[in-house]
């Protein structure tokens, strides 16, 4: 018997790796808690392009209406500088391969990989359900994080539009927010974003990667090109809106040499804060992560995963408090130097001080609270989305 063979059945190749354009992740890896196990394979039926080349499957882009239960996520994490968060989406189009939100996607029996960035759901009551929590008697105002799960600013919020009727709400009520997002599309809220910044209650931050477009492409491929993002911090500053520069992920020889760069043009743009924030790998992350370096940084994807792990005690990833977002060791020591001179350097100020700044004093609850229709009250009592 031949040794491909196995009781009478061919053993078919495996499917080999291969980036696709406008796309982060490389595969549609198995979501932990998918019940039925799949393996992918080369049939002899790969679709084939017009130069009769091997083609690779079109991911193209859903959004679903989910109809939320909740709209306001709360954390006691040391790490952050907020306590209190919105999203209006899961999963987000801009594909970024090291996003720590993928996993996240499991819980809906989906896969952290190209189902996280082509299989979008929009929280379509968020705004109504804002507005009622910020109607609450019990409620207590402090600033909230817009978009930190997912980017508030994705490709589909240009018709949706769910996260500027949320800003408006906040408008309304006179509710202190922080946004962050790789988008250029934040620059359609200036008007509002700019009328709460003159009360202290609205501040920006833009997230760069590197200024190489060649690897932003592949790293976020359906996020703003570096350059974009710099006019934007230019224009939200211009604007009167305080905006920092989110240096988010900082990858050992991929985005790491840009580090100093990224924050001076960055400074130069106007951004008045900085922060930076290692590589995380939880969960499915890892493996998406490592199957996109074999596919674009073949010659240093190795180097790469080896420096990764030094910082995180030997492993993929260390989620502990104090350790998830800045690694440790000698070169997490040596990242950290550099950026503490590089923000002392340009004058700007720490991660975290522009959001605990802003102003929750002239909070106002709505004046009017519509109350939530029949059928999205059933919807969310069930917990139902419109999945396609």
């Amino acid at each position: 018997m031949d040794e491909d063979d196995f009781e009478g059945q061919v053993m078919l190749p495996p499917v080999p790796l291969r980036a696709q354009k406008g796309r982060g992740a490389v595969s549609n890896l198995q979501g932990r808690y998918e019940v039925h196990g799949r393996d992918q394979f080369d049939d002899g039926w790969e679709r084939e392009d017009e130069d009769g080349e091997d083609g690779a499957r079109v991911w193209k882009t859903h959004v679903a209406d989910e109809v939320a239960k909740s709209i306001l996520t709360r954390n006691s994490s040391p790490d952050i500088p907020f306590n209190v968060s919105l999203n209006p989406y899961r999963g987000c189009e801009h594909g970024c391969i090291y996003c720590f939100a993928r996993p996240s996607h499991s819980y809906l029996g989906l896969s952290p990989g190209m189902d996280f960035e082509s299989r979008i759901f929009a929280k379509v009551n968020a705004p109504e359900l804002l507005r009622q929590e910020l109607a609450r008697p019990s409620y207590v105002p402090e600033p909230i994080a817009l978009g930190v799960n997912t980017d508030a600013y994705q490709p589909c919020e240009r018709s949706l539009r769910i996260t500027r009727r949320v800003l408006e709400v906040l408008h309304e009520c006179e509710h202190p927010v922080g946004l962050i997002t790789k988008s250029a599309l934040i620059e359609r809220d200036i008007d509002l974003l700019a009328a709460m910044a003159a009360k202290g209650q609205a501040s920006a931050a833009v997230t760069i990667t590197t200024l190489d477009p060649a690897i932003a492409r592949t790293l976020e491929p359906r996020a703003a090109a570096p350059a974009r993002r710099l006019r934007t911090i230019r224009m939200l500053a211009e604007a009167g809106i305080p905006v920092g520069v989110s240096i988010a992920p900082v990858i050992p020889f991929v985005t790491e040499p840009d580090l100093e760069r990224v924050m001076e043009a960055a400074f130069e743009a106007g951004a008045m804060h900085a922060n930076y924030i290692v590589l995380r790998l939880p969960w499915e992350v890892s493996p998406l992560f490592q199957q996109w370096l074999e596919a674009h940084f073949p010659d240093r994807a190795q180097r790469v995963m080896n420096r990764v792990r030094d910082m995180r005690g030997g492993k993929d990833y260390d989620s502990d408090f104090g350790k998830r977002m800045k690694g440790e060791g000698v070169w997490a020591d040596l990242i950290r130097q550099r950026a503490e001179k590089a923000i002392r350097r340009f004058g700007m100020e720490k991660r975290g001080s522009r959001f605990s700044q802003l102003d929750a004093s002239q909070f106002k609850r709505p004046l009017s609270v519509p109350a939530q229709g029949a059928k999205a009250r059933a919807a969310a009592a069930a917990g139902q989305m419109d999945l396609f």
